[in-house]
């Protein structure tokens, strides 16, 4: 299988920025397995949007996939509460 390129919007350092440590390596490590399945189980699409959301305890992952680029974006990185918004 090819593995997909992971990149970050640059607002996410901000937000990756406020997390607890041992919340952040479990976060990374999620998002270090999407290069290699960009849809793993539990992820879901967001309505109206060409994103997809993946929980990570009580974070969220907001990312975006090209596939005709074999890319995928972070966009944001939050507590349920803040990342919709």
């Amino acid at each position: 299988m090819v593995a997909y390129k992971i990149f970050f919007k640059k607002s996410v350092q901000k937000d990756l920025s406020s997390i607890p440590k041992n919340d952040l390596k479990k976060i990374l490590s999620r998002i270090e397995n999407l290069g290699e399945d960009p849809r793993p189980a539990g992820c879901e699409k967001l309505t109206g949007q060409e994103r997809y959301r993946l929980r990570q305890g009580r974070y969220r992952i907001l990312y975006s996939i090209q596939d005709d680029e074999l890319t995928i974006w972070i966009v944001k990185v939050g507590q349920r509460k803040d990342v919709y918004r």
